[in-house]
């Protein structure tokens, strides 16, 4: 039996299983093997070779954008529009059929946005090259689920389980629990406030069901049995992601007031182009990038090429700042100077833990130079010619 017949099967046994306080042991282990297969479907078949066409594009930019949708949706028109790359759109389905990448030039950044083809239910077990989108999906920094407005909310739901069951997670944070494997001293569970989720008999279980018999656990939050999985497995992607409604066009104003007041929602008309700013605008506010410029001592701030960090991408404190213009540069700062809504005053003298934010202005301040071998009279050399012959003759004083 392979192992997409053996998920089906223990997904089979789940739904015959009633959901009570004496079923709530055998489910949890159910959906821990269901997170192995899932894992193991994951990986790459064994003897096979890294050839073939390529599929992933290289990271440019500031930041990577993935539109992901269903065929037909509009993604290879929303990628003309906002980056003035030719996609190929035509009225039949699954016209792209690799990544298009193109580039949004936004309040001085470069943002990379990429054009998938269109993924179908079952995309997760491999179907219409669904794994290689998903893995693409999984290096970006933000996902744009585009939809059709026209089309029912479960595109939408068939979406989120497809990302789901390969282990992106949409809108979530990391869970709070601490989990470390040992050698010996067995399994040591603790919680800093009372689970209702989960206990110490179902948390053993899951983790003999993975031949985990050593190991630390402590929840700093009330968890469920899927949040303890994905901390366990240790491959899970959280990812922001934000849903576009497109072809609002076609129906009415009280549907489009409906779905633009869903949370992480966007409503917009490729055809007519309505509401296109409103998606940028919304696509920069989640991906939280800041912008930074650099003054050099006793000159103005130049405002022309910002220094671009974001919590994603290393983070965004003085010492990532340091870090991003050159790895010795840190070794060299006395302290720095902020301008900008971080600092209390201006300048505020700040150190390298101190966080910044967007359109801030930044100094540097070297540490200056120490002069070899003491000062004055303690120099441990001479400033004089090492010979005779080379030592400058005083002039004669005049009588």
């Amino acid at each position: 039996m392979g192992i997409i017949e053996r998920i089906k099967e223990i997904e089979a046994e789940m739904a015959r299983t009633q959901k009570n306080k004496a079923t709530e042991y055998h489910l949890g282990q159910l959906k821990a093997k269901i997170a192995k297969l899932r894992t193991q479907l994951l990986e790459p078949p064994k003897g096979s070779s890294a050839g073939g066409d390529g599929f992933e594009v290289t990271k440019f930019g500031h930041g990577r954008v993935a539109l992901i949708g269903f065929p037909s949706v509009g993604k290879s028109t929303l990628l003309t529009m906002l980056t003035g790359t030719h996609s190929e759109a035509t009225s039949y389905e699954f016209t792209t059929l690799a990544c298009i990448p193109g580039i949004i030039h936004y309040n001085d950044t470069k943002i990379q946005l990429l054009d998938l083809p269109g993924i179908i239910e079952g995309a997760s077990e491999g179907k219409g090259r669904g794994r290689q989108v998903i893995a693409v999906a999984k290096s970006s920094d933000l996902v744009l689920m585009v939809l059709d407005a026209s089309k029912s909310e479960g595109h939408r739901q068939i979406l989120t389980r497809e990302l789901e069951s390969v282990g992106l997670r949409l809108n979530k944070r990391l869970p709070q629990i601490y989990f470390k494997k040992k050698k010996t001293g067995g399994i040591s569970f603790n919680s800093t406030l009372p689970l209702t989720h989960v206990d110490e008999k179902l948390c053993y279980q899951i983790l003999h069901e993975y031949k985990i018999h050593n190991a630390e656990v402590l929840f700093r939050e009330d968890a469920n049995v899927d949040d303890l999985i994905d901390v366990i497995e240790g491959n899970r992607k959280y990812i922001k992601c934000v849903y576009v409604y497109n072809k609002i066009d076609v129906i009415g104003i009280d549907d489009v007031d409906k779905l633009a007041q869903r949370p992480n929602s966007v409503v917009i008309s490729c055809n007519l182009k309505l509401n296109l700013d409103r998606l940028l605008s919304k696509m920069w506010e989640e991906m939280g990038l800041v912008r930074v410029y650099t003054k050099p001592q006793g000159q103005q701030p130049d405002f022309s090429d910002p220094v671009v960090l974001s919590a994603d991408r290393g983070g965004c404190t003085v010492e990532d700042f340091c870090n991003h213009i050159h790895r010795n540069l840190i070794k060299d700062v006395k302290y720095v100077l902020v301008w900008g809504t971080s600092a209390r005053h201006y300048p505020q003298h700040c150190g390298l833990g101190h966080v910044l934010q967007d359109e801030d202005v930044v100094q540097i301040v070297k540490k200056k130079e120490k002069e070899e071998g003491g000062r004055g009279r303690f120099k441990s050399h001479s400033t004089a010619p090492a010979r005779i012959s080379d030592r400058q003759k005083k002039v004669p004083l005049k009588t």
